[in-house]
């Protein structure tokens, strides 16, 4: 006999596999996508997939519940952050409201932590003033290295409502970028068949993001970005792929060209719009010292 759960309000439009982990056990991704193939996870009554996103009220049905084995996980160290570094958040604010703030993450910090992550913004903004009746809620990511603006929910509602708006393309984030090397002009739109690895399976990636040059010289590139899809490290891929890797790069760039060392990634999240409930939202980010000084000796 299976055992058998009702899906809640709280995890509407949650991917199948994310809601598993929550509310049936914790099992690696792989094990998971396994067990679906197999037949032994069925919404209503029906077979089903990994990325299947449940509905309210769902019934979900789990065959040989018994025979699964939780992931051991091991206890992780929490940052804690100092008051005084807590405090400097306040002036990455641009946004605060009941439902969701936007901050201007400076570069170097992680969202979330994670294996390679130990300070990050998640951890450090949890217990001020902000979040004080809620938890914060990552519904995007950024880079480490990357700047600029994120958006960070303060209930479950919002940030299924932000994870929806951002699955279907309805929130337009604008990147700048400094770039080595001129530009070639005809370049308008990059499109690219990115590859990337997930539990030693090769996965392509449709990735499209559109181009403009703000200014240029013969030794950088002032550019601006519009990604229509959101893959990972997809402008700093796309851009290596045409010959103009992104300045401060260590991970995606040219073996013959001299890397100049920054203490930052030249990439800046600048400009994000939305709408919600038919009212538009509109939102920039100044973009740090290191990057204001780089234009200046350069352009």
């Amino acid at each position: 006999m299976p055992k058998s759960y009702t899906v809640v309000d709280d995890y509407h439009d949650s991917r199948l596999d994310r809601w598993f982990t929550k509310n049936v056990i914790n099992l690696p991704h792989s094990l998971i996508e396994k067990i679906i193939r197999q037949n032994k996870i069925k919404v209503n009554k029906k077979r089903t997939k990994s990325s299947y996103r449940v509905q309210s009220g769902d019934l979900i049905e789990v065959y040989d519940f018994l025979k699964l084995k939780p992931i051991n996980k091991e206890k992780k160290i929490k940052y804690k952050p100092k008051k005084s570094e807590v405090g400097k958040y306040d002036d990455y604010v641009i946004e605060d409201n009941e439902n969701f703030i936007i901050i201007n993450k400076p570069p170097g910090v992680a969202v979330q932590a994670g294996t390679k992550s130990f300070k990050n913004i998640i951890d450090a903004i949890k217990n001020t003033k902000y979040f004080m009746n809620s938890n914060p809620y990552t519904v995007h990511r950024i880079d480490k290295e990357t700047s600029g603006l994120l958006i960070i929910a303060k209930n479950r509602k919002f940030a299924q409502l932000f994870t929806s708006l951002f699955r279907i393309r309805k929130i337009h984030k604008t990147y700048l970028a400094l770039v080595y090397g001129k530009v070639n002009n005809s370049i308008k739109t990059m499109k690219d068949e990115l590859v990337y690895y997930e539990n030693n399976k090769k996965i392509t990636q449709k990735a499209i993001s559109n181009l403009k040059i703000i200014k240029s010289n013969d030794g950088y590139s002032f550019l601006e970005l519009n990604p229509i899809t959101g893959r990972k490290h997809q402008l700093r891929k796309q851009l290596l792929k045409i010959g103009n890797p992104i300045i401060g790069d260590d991970k995606y760039f040219l073996n013959d060209r001299k890397i100049i060392k920054t203490k930052s990634l030249m990439l800046h999240a600048y400009k994000i719009k939305f709408m919600i409930n038919n009212v538009q939202y509109n939102f920039k980010a100044k973009y740090n010292k290191i990057f204001t000084d780089f234009l200046k000796e350069n352009f």
